[in-house]
């Protein structure tokens, strides 16, 4: 089962395995997948460079890439304290009430001055790529569509593979145009940031818009072999999993949430602005059920959402209630039933995927006699 993928980035598998952990990333690639670190949650860049310099000693000398959000119009932008008075009072009164509703205690001192997450921000997402580049990354994927063209020639220059995710055609196409070398398809069923289009529609729609001029991955709703020989027989020359590793024991998580996701099913995800202040997908509960009320305010714009929500996720996560736990899951969730590490189920994903490949090609069309049916 090897693909352009494959060839490209000298990979076993055609599979991009995306975690905003650094030990997951590093079991993906020295398992034989293209591991791609999360880079939104680091404020600091000079933390974002130790975990790099840490994968860049743990992945064997593997590929791996990192995954930055650079919307393609610069957000507002500033200090925490500067952004945090664009907060409307209204917003903050909701939090805490929700809050307290719901049975989440405060957080100490020293963990309620913690800044929210600022990587939305275009700066700081700048600096990310920056320092990135300083690293041998054979990949850099934007998850609000194509990097500035500055960041594209950076990388371009120093041999980087840029990618961006897209859920319509049309934007795949403006990717394309805007200098992008790979498109990753992402469906409605995806985790984190999506769109509305579903994947088995949206990615044969990609593949016929820009499939001669680059590769396109496929995304969303991917959590089984049979969904990754899916994706190949949709035309796509790989495939790009968030979710899946959720579950696995490389991924560090309180015991709230690894009950929370073990528990869930494919249909108890929503898609919300609550996060970041643009529609993601989320795992479904209390807290998202909350801002869906007829007295929730509307959720800010990013980055201000997520500075409004950020202390408050904190204490969900710190309240170790798995009805509460804020955490952007695609809808494969209900596939998630047990821990196991990173090279067991990749292993199983390819093992899977070559079986179903083979009886497919086992398979064929046969007209009967007129007459006979």
């Amino acid at each position: 089962m090897r693909t352009e993928l494959c060839e490209r980035f000298g990979i076993e598998y055609p599979f991009v395995g995306f975690s905003p952990s650094e030990h997951v990333v590093a079991a993906i690639s020295r398992a034989g997948g293209l591991g791609v670190l999360g880079c939104v949650r680091f404020n600091d860049p000079d933390e974002l460079d130790a975990v790099l310099t840490w994968l860049d000693d743990r992945t064997e000398g593997r590929p791996y890439g990192v995954d930055v959000v650079m919307p393609s119009s610069v957000p507002v932008e500033g200090a925490p304290a500067d952004l945090d008075r664009l907060i409307p009072a209204g917003h903050r009164d909701f939090v805490e009430r929700t809050l307290l509703r719901l049975g989440v205690p405060p957080l100490g001192v020293d963990n309620s001055q913690r800044a929210g997450v600022l990587g939305w921000l275009h700066s700081v997402a700048r600096s990310h790529v920056e320092v990135a580049l300083t690293h041998p990354v054979r990949l850099v994927a934007n998850a609000l569509g194509p990097p500035p063209p500055d960041v594209i020639a950076q990388a371009h220059e120093r041999g980087v593979v840029v990618a961006a995710l897209a859920g319509r055609a049309d934007h795949a196409r403006g990717h394309v145009a805007s200098g992008v070398d790979l498109v990753v398809a992402q469906g409605y069923e995806a985790g984190g940031h999506t769109g509305e289009i579903a994947s088995m529609v949206l990615v044969p729609e990609v593949v016929d818009a820009v499939g001669a001029q680059v590769p396109v991955l496929a995304a969303g709703g991917i959590g089984s072999g049979r969904q990754i020989a899916a994706a190949l027989a949709l035309g796509a020359c790989g495939v790009w999993m968030g979710s899946v590793w959720l579950g696995t024991a490389e991924y560090q998580s309180s015991a709230a949430l690894r009950d929370a996701l073990l528990r869930a099913g494919s249909a108890d995800t929503v898609r919300s602005r609550v996060y970041t202040g643009k529609p993601a997908r989320l795992l479904r509960n209390r807290w998202t059920d909350a801002w869906s009320e007829e007295a929730a305010p509307r959720p800010l714009p990013m980055p201000l959402q997520n500075l409004l929500v950020a202390e408050a996720h904190t204490r969900l996560m710190a309240s170790d209630d798995p009805t509460v736990v804020p955490m952007p899951v695609g809808q494969i969730v209900g596939r998630m039933n047990e821990v196991r590490p990173v090279a067991d189920v990749l292993a199983d994903l390819a093992a899977e995927a070559d079986e179903t490949l083979a009886r497919l090609g086992t398979l064929s069309w046969r007209r009967l006699p007129p007459g006979s049916g």
